[in-house]
């Protein structure tokens, strides 16, 4: 039996996401102090963007533009993470086995996202909402 999702907490690909985040800012608090505004801060960045538009996707849900939208924010933020984790290991700052653990739980997130992305009707909210957008050029 599923557990009703009510807010983006309940998401698994967001409690994924959270938690590999949270993985990657433990990881990079080792990285050379040179790379702080650089790589750092950038794996940082999108890791954490990747919850974050996850949760601002569960919120337009009412609207599938602006749903699939978001989501898809969150998959090039995902993907983004992955580069970024490529750099860590090429550059050293991260071991093979972290990165790899890492870039394969992106790869299910990403998995995911495309699935959410693919499949909004599963996800949106009954009713006819209007888009945002779709108002003005009435």
């Amino acid at each position: 039996m599923r557990k009703k999702i009510s807010v983006h907490r309940d998401l698994e690909v967001y409690q994924k996401a959270f938690d590999a985040a949270m993985r990657i800012f433990d990881l990079s608090k080792s990285f050379p102090k040179e790379e702080t505004y650089a790589l750092t801060d950038q794996i940082r960045r999108s890791s954490r963007s990747v919850c974050a538009n996850l949760a601002e996707a569960w919120r337009k849900r009412r609207y599938e533009k602006s749903f699939i939208n978001k989501l898809c924010d969150s998959e090039g933020e995902a993907a983004e993470t992955q580069v970024w984790l490529e750099f860590a290991l090429r550059c050293a700052y991260m071991q093979r086995v972290d990165a790899a653990e890492l870039y394969q739980s992106y790869d299910g997130i990403l998995r995911t996202l495309v699935g959410m992305i693919n499949h909004p009707q599963v996800w949106i909210l009954p009713g006819k909402a209007k888009e945002p957008n779709d108002e003005a050029a009435e």
